[in-house]
């Protein structure tokens, strides 16, 4: 029977083989609250130490065509942090720690060490995290993928207090500073344009950071939960924070902002990483429109009283106030960008 199921397109022993190779990585990521191991039908996860009026957060994404590039090049570990890092950080902005992790990986055809390079990223990702990979799925699927496709999604379930869940619009004033967070690169967006734009560049040329624009491209999206926690421990209080993903700057910080608000955002107030400045000259695209489809060099914003704006800076490295809230003078202008 397996034999006609193989020449059909699907390969058990090769589904076998993956999770065997993934699971000690998997296993790394379990707490004492996990209980259940690799190959149950369900992940279990025990709700122990719970805060007040707690509350549930989850978030679902994907790597978008970030993980044709990675396919090209043979690099899938790097996509497996991307993962995880961008739905850890969804739901960073709302004020929950992460408690577990769910992915899942389709092709046309499995190769096991691939699939299992992909998942032991995902694991290196959620344990630096503190997450639990609790289950997933690889499914080869010939006939619905193309051959050699690849795609890669994956789901986060984080714990929260009603009582501190973020944004908090009506506690945003005029003269709120917007501190920016550097990214790593593009993250996980635009990529659909990017491979168009480096399609027939040489991704071994070096930029003037010293990484290759291969490495450029497949840096893996950044978590900020460690920056995040440091400013909250620190006692400094923070108002929203708004994850740049799709969309940029002009989409995304307006999500948390009260309707009587803008950004103003000073582009010039943060040095642009040398790979975006190449892809905007490539693509021969104007300033506004990069703002909009790639993050430009910030991956966060976090929104916070003037009055601790300094200390917070003294406390990240890689912290910059790239802006401040003004009354918004027209109903569509919810981000100001001064170019």
């Amino acid at each position: 029977m397996t034999e006609l199921y193989k020449q059909a397109g699907v390969d058990i022993d090769a589904g076998a083989q993956a999770v065997n190779l993934m699971k000690q990585a998997i296993q790394a990521t379990y707490t004492p609250s996990v209980l259940a191991d690799v190959g149950s039908f369900g992940g279990v996860f025990a709700l122990d130490k719970l805060p007040a009026q707690p509350v549930l957060v989850a978030s679902i994404d994907g790597v978008g065509t970030k993980v044709k590039l990675a396919a090209e090049l043979g690099r899938w570990r790097g996509i497996g942090h991307d993962l995880v890092n961008h739905c850890v950080n969804d739901i960073l902005v709302q004020n929950a720690r992460p408690l577990f992790f769910l992915d899942y990986v389709a092709t046309s055809k499995l190769d096991p060490a691939a699939a299992a390079e992909t998942v032991t990223g995902i694991a290196e990702a959620c344990q630096a995290a503190g997450c639990a990979l609790l289950g997933g799925e690889t499914a080869e699927m010939p006939g619905v993928y193309t051959e050699g496709a690849f795609d890669l999604a994956g789901a986060v379930v984080g714990l929260a207090s009603r009582t501190t869940l973020l944004p908090r619009p009506e506690t945003m004033e005029v003269d709120d500073v917007l501190i920016g967070l550097a990214s790593s690169g593009p993250h996980t967006n635009g990529f659909s344009l990017i491979r168009r734009i480096v399609a027939e560049r040489d991704l071994t040329m070096m930029l003037a950071d010293g990484q290759s624009l291969a490495d450029a491209l497949l840096a893996p999206h950044r978590c900020y939960l460690s920056q995040i926690e440091a400013v909250q421990q620190a006692g400094y209080p923070i108002k929203g924070m708004a994850h740049i993903t799709g969309g940029g700057l002009i989409e995304n910080v307006p999500r948390v902002l009260p309707d009587h608000l803008s950004a103003r955002i000073v582009v010039r107030s943060w040095e642009r990483p040398p790979l975006f400045e190449h892809l905007v000259r490539w693509s021969g695209m104007d300033l506004i429109e990069a703002h909009r489809v790639f993050n430009m060099g910030i991956g966060m914003v976090v929104i916070v009283p003037s009055a601790v704006a300094a200390a917070i800076l003294d406390l990240l490295d890689d912290a910059v106030v790239i802006g401040r809230l003004v009354e918004r003078k027209e109903a569509g202008e919810a981000v100001q960008l001064i170019l």
